[in-house]
């Protein structure tokens, strides 16, 4: 994880345009795939197990090997970038050259990539209190790229940071109105991998799935 950074106010419309009353459009968020609708997150949500969290004995975050190159040559960092921006454009080595990427968790729009983290949805420490250590390297590393669940975002760094390793009932993104997708996100990532939940996790999902 990188440095803490200042927090920066978000990039907002021009004046002059405000001024003139022309109607801007709303930059696009962020949106993974296999999202789960609220009535099959709640459904998922009961069939998880509940359990105490593991310990963190033996945890690496190089045992969750990621941002693997994938057949078109782009990390998956870089795959999550292209997909989650808007008017996003790449260079030879695949690296976004220009775009705007708008974060769901806080609704700050960037456009440099550098300002834009991609969050692990259930953050691989967590995975590993949950179940992941008895997990093979091959499928910690499948977990640590899934480009086709829930599990990858594109967000803004400091809120990512401030985030880290942290279950719902301690964190949820700063934007209430992302509660219920939040929530529909971590269980369906949970669900898809067979991870463990805490009793207290349970009930913050339960609260943020009832705000849908």
């Amino acid at each position: 994880m990188r440095a803490h950074r200042t927090p920066r106010a978000p990039l907002t419309a021009l004046p002059l345009a405000a001024a003139l009353g022309l109607a801007l459009a709303s930059p696009a968020t962020a949106e993974p795939p296999g999202i789960p609708d609220p009535a099959t997150a709640k459904t998922q949500l009961g069939e998880l197990t509940v359990a105490p969290e593991g310990s963190m004995d033996g945890y690496s975050r190089e045992k969750f090997p990621h941002w693997i190159e994938g057949p078109d040559n782009c990390n998956t960092r870089e795959s999550v970038l292209r997909r989650d921006g808007e008017n996003v454009q790449v260079g030879s080595d695949c690296y976004p050259t220009s775009g705007s990427w708008t974060s769901p968790y806080d609704g700050a729009t960037w456009t440099r990539p550098s300002d834009v983290d991609i969050d692990h949805v259930v953050p691989l420490a967590a995975a590993w209190r949950s179940g992941a250590a008895q997990w093979t390297q091959e499928k910690r590393q499948q977990f640590a790229n899934d480009l086709e669940g829930p599990q990858l975002i594109a967000v803004t760094d400091n809120v990512n940071q401030e985030k880290g390793d942290q279950t719902p009932d301690k964190w949820m993104p700063p934007a209430a109105s992302y509660h219920c997708t939040y929530a529909s996100m971590w269980v369906g990532t949970k669900h898809r991998y067979g991870l463990t939940i805490t009793e207290a996790e349970k009930s913050a999902l339960e609260k943020a799935l009832g705000t849908c």
